[in-house]
């Protein structure tokens, strides 16, 4: 092993979705979202530590992320926001509800439930009230009622995404999402005999939205401690930690190289440490060239040229260390958040592409 640990804090886990379920009504019911590993994490002790907390439904992307819960005891509903038809079956097999998007999955989908006699199976319907990614258009409405009729489908909510929740400056633009949103969920309710739920709200629509929180939200980043606000994060505890360790210390002298292409000259003598991780763990050559950093005994360390596949080289020659010792790249304090800004990029990035040859430990420490 490396030495590199992304760990895993189950407390602050606890903790962010406590204070999220602070922020809506108790009848709101609230949808984690657990999609890519849970953004990167452990996605089946994120998923258990939160069923046990009383989660009222999972969010993943693709079936197959689905299936993978339920094969590791999931009950809680989970909903596929991006299902695909050649994956239908799993639907079937794991009892996966699918949000529907376009006029071409929903026919598909409806034909299948029609091909291996299921009735009422539950779905999501996807309206796209201005992200412009997925979803149904106004103009749809006839064909979906039909389509769903035909099939004996059981509509179990109306959902849309917000595009720019996290920012202010485009809270008009929110706003007209959440009018065209509810004119479509109010048209198609209309016309129906059950009452679905309806869910527009991601992470910044729960804290600045209340108006949109309707019958259920979602959140993803938010439970993992980021809440896209400083005033939020505040609030927030981050729940995964990455540490590495000092691989080798090199004095390099003025006009010497280091790293691949040369990616860094010493103007001046400095010392130079190795740490065990590089774009292969998911710090990717954005960070290189002093953009990014690390923490070694409390003190900044900038990553120095090029990053490496399975190494970075960063500089301590202001800081007392020695090989072996710990290296913080993101925790509570030092967050991925600071670090991926700094680096232009966002903490989802950042902690969606740690990959899976980093050890992760679950604590509730």
């Amino acid at each position: 092993m490396s030495g590199t640990v992304l760990t895993i804090n189950l407390n602050n886990l606890t903790h962010n979705y406590e204070y999220l379920r602070s922020k809506i009504n108790a009848k709101v019911k609230l949808l984690a979202v657990v999609k890519a590993v849970a953004y990167g994490s452990d996605a089946v002790q994120i998923a258990r530590h939160l069923e046990t907390l009383g989660v009222d439904y999972f969010g993943v992307a693709y079936a197959e992320e689905g299936a993978a819960l339920r094969q590791s005891g999931i009950k809680t509903p989970i909903l596929v926001l991006h299902p695909q038809p050649h994956n239908f079956k799993l639907l079937l097999k794991y009892k996966l509800e699918p949000g529907i998007y376009s006029k071409r999955v929903l026919t598909t989908f409806a034909q299948f439930c029609m091909d291996n006699q299921q009735e009422n199976f539950p779905v999501h319907i996807k309206y796209n009230s201005g992200l412009n990614r997925l979803g149904f258009s106004d103009a749809d409405i006839p064909i979906i009622l039909d389509q769903v009729e035909e099939a004996n489908l059981s509509i179990k909510s109306l959902f849309s995404h917000l595009a720019a929740s996290e920012d202010k400056n485009e809270r008009p633009f929110t706003m007209q999402q959440i009018k065209r949103f509810k004119q479509f969920s109010g048209a198609l309710q209309s016309q129906m005999m059950n009452d679905p739920m309806v869910h527009q709200s991601n992470t910044s629509g729960i804290l600045n939205y209340p108006e949109a929180h309707f019958s259920m939200v979602r959140t993803g980043i938010g439970l993992y401690g980021f809440g896209n606000d400083a005033k939020y994060d505040q609030n927030l505890k981050p729940v995964a930690s990455l540490t590495s360790v000092i691989s080798q210390i090199h004095e390099i002298p003025a006009g010497g190289s280091l790293g691949y292409n040369r990616g860094f000259i010493a103007e001046t003598t400095i010392k130079s440490a190795t740490i065990t991780l590089g774009h292969a763990d998911g710090i990717t050559r954005i960070y290189g060239h002093k953009k990014g950093f690390v923490f070694i005994n409390g003190q900044k360390a900038p990553i120095l040229g090029n990053v490496c596949m399975d190494m970075i080289m960063v500089d301590v020659t202001a800081i007392n260390c020695n090989e072996g010792d710990t290296v913080i790249i993101f925790d509570s304090e030092h967050t991925a958040a600071a670090l991926a800004e700094a680096a232009g990029t966002i903490s989802y990035e950042l902690i969606t592409d740690i990959g899976p040859r980093v050890k992760r430990i679950i604590t509730k420490k």
